[in-house]
């Protein structure tokens, strides 16, 4: 299967760095250059193992994904359950790993997406295409996410998430009561 990634070094700790690339809403839309619109299913209004989402790309794709793992500061997963009819399976990962450069604490960000497309005969052809579509917009969205970092406002709004989530799981609650409408929750999910 083909894979793309691309990795960057952020002067923020990791805690933040994830904290950033999980801002959902209108922050989100303002540093993301791929989401259009995005939202969690099924009552859910938390990013969580099995939690589901619906997005909407710029382009005006639209795919619905579940989380398969959700560590933060650490890494988060994601696999595609339906979306474009070109991908026979889709998934990725965003890994946060603490690193030092030059005497500041910072965060290593690699993130990676995996897919194979359809029809089979068409592989040879359109896995190329994939792979270069992909990679170049997985190093647009990583380098948006660099200058998010950066950006004293998202960084403000990206610990509130961070502090209300916390609070939230120190209080016991959940990613919210299955088989809400689309609707419900929070309006916007992190991972596209």
């Amino acid at each position: 299967m083909p894979q793309v990634s691309a990795s960057i070094w952020v002067g923020v700790e990791p805690a933040d760095a994830f904290a950033v690339s999980q801002t959902t809403g209108r922050v989100r839309r303002g540093w993301d250059p791929f989401i259009r619109r995005q939202h969690f299913l099924d009552g859910a209004t938390a990013p969580a193992v099995g939690v589901r989402t619906w997005t909407r790309a710029r382009v005006g794709l639209a795919m619905v994904s579940r989380y398969v793992s959700y560590r933060p500061p650490r890494q988060t997963g994601m696999t595609m359950e339906s979306g474009p009819w070109f991908f026979d399976t889709f998934g990725g990962g965003w890994r946060f790993t603490p690193q030092e450069q030059d005497g500041v604490t910072g965060t290593l960000a690699v993130w990676k997406y995996t897919f194979s497309t359809r029809p089979a005969w068409l592989r040879p052809v359109a896995d190329r295409v994939g792979t270069w579509l992909l990679g170049r917009e997985i190093r647009a969205r990583i380098a948006a996410w660099t200058r998010a970092c950066t950006d004293p406002e998202v960084l403000a709004a990206a610990r509130a998430d961070r502090a209300e989530q916390e609070g939230s799981t120190a209080r016991g609650s959940s990613t919210g009561p299955p088989g809400g409408s689309p609707e419900q929750g929070s309006g916007d999910s992190p991972l596209g």
